[in-house]
């Protein structure tokens, strides 16, 4: 009961103290955000992320393909292959 309290009161603070900001604060925090999505380093480093995490999602599915049924294996593979050559919002690959 104490945290569900905490948190409806950090809710409640939190609404009140972003309304009297406003729409010019909201905003500056988006235009803020956005840059920071659209630098290339960041842009490099999510790719990077991406085709590790691809990198050793397949790995780990290769090693335990013989474990899973061939019914998850081959909804993983399908995903997969559709997914090949196309790109997200941010402009990245998803190969």
């Amino acid at each position: 009961m104490r945290y569900r309290l905490t948190f409806i009161m950090g809710a409640a603070v939190g609404y009140v103290l972003g309304a009297r900001a406003g729409r010019e604060r909201y905003e500056q925090l988006r235009k803020g955000a956005q840059r920071v999505a659209q630098n290339p380093a960041v842009r490099n480093t999510a790719e990077s992320a991406a085709q590790n995490g691809r990198a050793m999602t397949g790995k780990a599915l290769h090693s335990l393909g013989e474990r899973m049924p061939a019914s998850v294996s081959d909804r993983i593979r399908g995903l997969r292959e559709k997914g090949q050559g196309a790109e997200d919002d941010w402009g990245t690959s998803n190969t």
